[in-house]
């Protein structure tokens, strides 16, 4: 069943929509002063979020009663996207926007190899070699940031592999679940880990941990980020409900130009020519990614010819 050209054209303008606020969030949670912990800006990020879905959910009319098992799939889809928050909002205090999303985007590959380790997904060697052929871009990325900052250059990797994971334990809910409830349950599940942490360590003096009271452009940051990613992730739930995922899910690959537009005009970043040709090779091998992920899925849903 193909949808209607207008949901179609609704769906690629939200995608659209999320390749210019998603970066906007990440450019706030660079700006944020480095007084403030990075787990304080991913509570801040999720604990937004909750003050602005619960309400949304409850007035749509949405039941957020879920059993023992779904309630563990939270926790757990919560605490992978905790960790994946939390490397890169770390690695944007060290590295540019589009560096750090680009090499984000080995996300799709490492999607893909797990899926075929866990869930027993076909993996034939055309996108094995598109695979290697986009961690050797990644890797064109990595290299002059790696030895320029070390092993912070690795944690855009560490937030691609625990968004995968988070991604697979999504489809295991996505069909049972709207996904305005998904992300309100995942966003109250996130608070619910961070804030205990947060607490813990107030007033102990850990540069890295202990929270502080935002003030001045602080505060003004640290709300910014939890309303771009409240935003920019309604676009994109909602992009993927109203048009094919095979049609919109490439053009997330704008994100870069948003990032890199964002990066120059707020923190005169501009990515090198080897960082270049390290996104070029990324993009081009997640694209032929998608295009034999789609030729694949409308072969099997062509009928065969009758006897």
């Amino acid at each position: 069943m193909t949808q209607p050209a207008d949901r179609t054209t609704l769906g690629i303008l939200f995608m659209l929509a999320f390749c210019i606020f998603a970066p906007m969030m990440d450019a706030l949670a660079k700006a944020t002063p480095e007084v403030v912990p990075v787990p304080q800006i991913v509570a801040f990020r999720f604990a937004i979020q909750v003050a602005i879905l619960l309400p949304l959910a409850a007035m749509l009319g949405h039941s957020l009663r879920t059993g023992l098992r779904d309630t563990l799939l939270h926790f757990g889809r919560a605490f992978a996207l905790l960790a994946a928050t939390g490397c890169f909002f770390t690695a944007l205090r060290y590295m540019p926007i589009a560096d750090a999303i680009s090499i984000f985007f080995v996300e799709p590959f490492i999607l893909i190899l797990l899926g075929a380790l866990f869930l027993g997904e076909p993996v034939g060697w055309r996108r094995l070699s598109a695979c290697a052929v986009g961690f050797g871009g990644a890797l064109l990325v990595i290299r002059p940031s790696f030895s320029d900052l070390g092993l912070v250059a690795l944690l855009p990797l560490g937030t691609a592999a625990l968004f995968s994971v988070y991604m697979l334990m999504t489809r295991a809910m996505a069909r049972r679940q709207h996904p305005l409830v998904l992300q309100t349950h995942t966003a109250l599940a996130a608070t619910a880990l961070i804030l205990p942490v947060l607490w813990l360590f107030d007033g102990s003096g850990h540069a890295l941990l202990d929270p502080v009271w935002p003030e001045g452009r602080a505060l003004w940051t640290l709300a910014g980020v939890g309303v771009m990613a409240t935003i920019s992730h309604l676009f994109l739930t909602y992009a993927l409900r109203l048009a094919p995922a095979g049609t919109v899910a490439p053009m997330q690959y704008l994100e870069i130009v948003g990032a890199t537009v964002i990066g120059y005009f707020a923190f005169a970043d501009f990515p090198t020519p080897l960082t270049w040709v390290g996104i070029a090779i990324i993009v081009g091998s997640g694209l032929y990614i998608f295009e034999r992920e789609r030729r694949l899925d409308l072969r099997t849903r062509i009928p065969p010819p009758p006897p």
